[in-house]
């Protein structure tokens, strides 16, 4: 889908979830940032189901502003795809993404817009946490989630990059070729390649309300980026099933050595039991990684949306 672009040079697309007392405080600083600038700018808000009155809030603003849009969609169909409506709204030169619980300052939206415009050759501008202020577990099982899919994946993840980032409209229209009920953003703008340039930014404390990332939705989240981008799990399967037949056959030729021509009794009860638990246990494990690959050709071969939008307001 290629879209034209207008006289608006930034569409930032906010991405809400109960979200409700911060929107009117972000849309503030947006607008201490920019309102002294000669840019011309585009808020593009979606209410991805929230259980607050998010929504009203955006309303709210649509009501006293020319440009800002307001996207509320059915049911929670996740952050991906609210990036993936806003995209698909915007008309900007340059696209930005951003939080909108005010831990990502819309100052960075401008150093990133002037470093783009000053530095033509970067395609993207992508901020990353030079100085990660959350605990220690997350923090060490978001290293080994790098790790790990660098080495298993065909393209490169720039460790601690955000999804807080500027790129240009011709990045945008790539991105909107890619219609994958699931969504794996960091993984895209990877896959699409272009040139990147790093910036560190701050992350600041959040105002209102708590952060929807939980342990274990992060776990799904890398789990999502591993199969979305790599197939290794499947081959490691493969791998270790060959090297299981291959240790069995040892190990039956060795009983049966045994057994013919020494003569010593075999009590295999326990190592029997345990053999059977072992690769009964490996070959669940191998079902259930094979079983989310066809889950997710499953759905894509039912062409889904990616999201419903219930309603849309602008003046």
């Amino acid at each position: 889908m290629q879209k034209e672009t207008n006289d608006i040079d930034i569409s930032i697309i906010i991405p809400c979830y109960n979200e409700e007392q911060n929107i009117p405080l972000l849309f503030e600083e947006c607008q201490k940032t920019f309102d002294k600038q000669n840019i011309n700018i585009e808020y593009i808000f979606i209410n991805d189901g929230s259980k607050d009155h998010t929504f009203d809030a955006i309303k709210n603003i649509v009501l006293k502003n020319n440009n800002v849009i307001g996207l509320n969609f059915s049911k929670n169909f996740g952050k991906e795809s609210a990036i993936y409506a806003g995209l698909n709204k915007s008309l900007g030169k340059y696209i930005a993404i951003m939080d909108a619980d005010l831990q990502q300052h819309p100052k960075y939206v401008l150093k990133m817009f002037n470093y783009i415009i000053d530095n033509p050759e970067y395609d993207i501008i992508t901020c990353y946490q030079a100085i990660r202020k959350e605990g220690k577990v997350i923090s060490f099982f978001k290293k080994l989630f790098y790790k790990l899919i660098n080495k298993i994946s065909e393209i490169e993840f720039y460790e601690n990059a955000s999804d807080f980032r500027l790129f240009s409209r011709q990045v945008a229209n790539s991105l909107l070729e890619l219609k994958e009920y699931y969504r794996f953003s960091k993984g895209f703008f990877s896959w699409i390649g272009y040139n990147n340039y790093y910036m560190p930014y701050e992350v600041e404390e959040r105002k209102f309300g708590k952060s929807s990332w939980s342990f274990i939705s992060l776990i799904k989240y890398a789990l999502d980026g591993i199969i979305g981008f790599s197939i290794s799990p499947l081959k490691i399967s493969t791998y270790i099933g060959f090297i299981a037949f291959v240790i069995s056959i040892i190990y039956m030729i060795i009983v049966l050595i045994q057994k013919i021509f020494i003569g010593i009794d075999v009590d295999g009860y326990a190592t029997i039991v345990c053999l059977i638990l072992m690769f009964g246990s490996l070959q669940m494990i191998f079902i259930g990684i094979i079983g989310e690959y066809l889950g997710r050709v499953y759905i894509e071969t039912k062409k889904r949306p990616i999201y419903i939008i219930k309603e849309e307001v602008k003046r």
